[in-house]
């Protein structure tokens, strides 16, 4: 929420839309364990989403930390995460840039037919997951996409 607070403008929302409405995110244990922070992104881009009223893309996966200046931060479990999403038939993946030197680790048939967009900051992430978002980023991202 700190993320798009701060580039609340960019995205079009007026200032008192943050005092005007109530906003909490339950992430529960449940029966499905989690470990670690890699769903940051993927909340950031989900309340981009809503407060914008903009649709996030369906046929996109997504992992990654964010800090609270929208840094996105490498995560574990790249392998894993690719498979889940190539089962899902999800072709188009964002991660972390500095998960990219992960990539060698991976089987080379894992990685055929599927884009990645590799994301340093959450404008990079949101440019790539928001269908129709127009805002100017803070910064131009070079080469964080690739196709394998």
């Amino acid at each position: 929420l700190s993320y798009v607070r701060s580039r609340g403008k960019h995205f079009g929302l007026e200032e008192s839309i943050f005092s005007e409405i109530d906003i909490h995110v339950h992430v529960p244990a449940g029966a499905i364990p989690k470990d670690g922070p890699s769903a940051g992104i993927t909340l950031a881009s989900a309340l981009t989403s809503a407060l914008t009223n903009t649709p996030v893309r369906h046929d996109i996966a997504m992992t990654g930390e964010v800090t609270l200046r929208g840094r996105v931060l490498p995560v574990g479990g790249l392998k894993e995460k690719l498979l889940a999403a190539r089962r899902e038939k999800l072709s188009r993946v964002i991660i972390p840039k500095r998960n990219q030197k992960d990539f060698e680790d991976i089987p080379k048939h894992l990685l055929r037919g599927m884009h990645f967009i590799f994301a340093a900051t959450m404008d990079d992430v949101i440019q790539a997951s928001l269908y129709k978002m127009k805002f100017r980023p803070h910064t131009q991202p070079r080469g964080a996409s690739k196709t394998v």
